[in-house]
């Protein structure tokens, strides 16, 4: 093993020690916590080091954004593949989706919430996002209803999942609930 090898490792190693650290104190404490100076001091490197690898907060949150959206991909996946139909493939959805933000809600605030420099929405959109939605996308396609295009259909059943989320963990929405609108999305906006 070549010494370039050893120093690419470390490097990838220091970085992911990074955005794993940054993610337990956004959830621990939230994004105003996160600072250069305490990830540097949480990781025993300088600064420095730190900015060798991110230019700063914005990048940092952009990466646990990317890391979330894999993991939510997988998470929205697995879900959907318990289901025996394509209504309950829906509701499953929706509700590991659901699971995921109230579970994760530093991850998710970096992921929707923040400004973690992603585009979103167009062929710049990093492979992690794309991921994301097209796992929304496999699902829900298939009950989108005809002339209706599904990628339009996805956007706003993710949109309303979105909102379900934010709005509850905000305590804008009673928790008691939470099902139920589950079930009503499902059975106004799924056409099987």
């Amino acid at each position: 093993m070549s010494v370039q090898d050893r120093k690419e490792r470390e490097r990838a190693g220091r970085e992911r020690l990074i955005v794993a650290t940054a993610r337990e104190l956004a959830e621990q404490q939230g994004w105003d916590a996160v600072t250069t100076r305490l990830l540097a001091e949480r990781i025993e490197y300088s600064q420095p080091v730190l900015y060798s690898h991110f230019r700063g907060k914005r990048e940092i949150i952009g990466a646990v954004a990317l890391e979330g959206a894999a993991e939510m991909a997988a998470a929205l996946r697995a879900a959907a593949s318990t289901a025996d139909s394509p209504r309950a493939r829906v509701a499953t959805l929706a509700g590991a989706y659901l699971d995921f933000a109230e579970r994760n809600p530093a991850v998710y605030d970096a992921m929707f919430r923040l400004d973690g420099g992603l585009v979103f929405a167009n062929k710049d959109t990093p492979e992690p996002l794309q991921d994301a939605f097209a796992a929304l996308l496999e699902s829900l396609g298939e009950v989108a209803g005809g002339g209706v295009h599904p990628a339009l259909f996805t956007e706003v059943f993710w949109a309303a999942l979105h909102g379900l989320a934010t709005l509850t963990r905000a305590g804008r929405l009673p928790s008691g609930d939470a099902e139920r609108r589950v079930e009503l999305l499902v059975d106004r906006l799924a056409m099987v």
